[in-house]
């Protein structure tokens, strides 16, 4: 079984940062592939950043170039740097793993993945 577990939402003004964290457990093998979703209010769930067991990532055109994905040594804490945050950045943030990624971030699907924190949320101010 696998455990995500979200952190480091807030609100901020446009134009600042904020870092997410999700702190995951469970069989290392379950989760090689992680990602960020987010879904802001009557939208659907879309995926952001995804890294892969292989140092891989990859990024949705609405956010590359101003977040970055990484993973500490040990596996343990995926993070989410956001810069150059925008009011359309407002939303729920979801941590979320499988045990190999189907391709980049922007070809998988929230059903793709079998295991999902609670949501961390993000409100950017203009």
């Amino acid at each position: 079984q696998v455990q995500l577990v979200e952190s480091g939402g807030g609100s901020v003004q446009a134009g600042g940062s904020l870092r997410l964290s999700c702190a995951a457990s469970g069989y290392t093998s379950s989760r090689a592939c992680m990602a960020w979703f987010r879904q802001a209010p009557g939208k659907e769930r879309e995926g952001i950043a995804g890294s892969d067991s292989f140092g891989g990532t990859s990024y949705a055109d609405s956010v590359k170039g101003r977040f970055t994905i990484s993973q500490d040594n040990a596996k343990t804490t995926l993070y989410l740097q956001m810069n150059g945050l925008k009011p359309d950045d407002t939303g729920m943030y979801y941590c979320a793993a499988r045990s190999w990624c189907l391709g980049s971030i922007r070809t998988m699907r929230s059903g793709d993945f079998d295991y999902w924190g609670q949501g961390t949320q993000v409100t950017v101010s203009s």
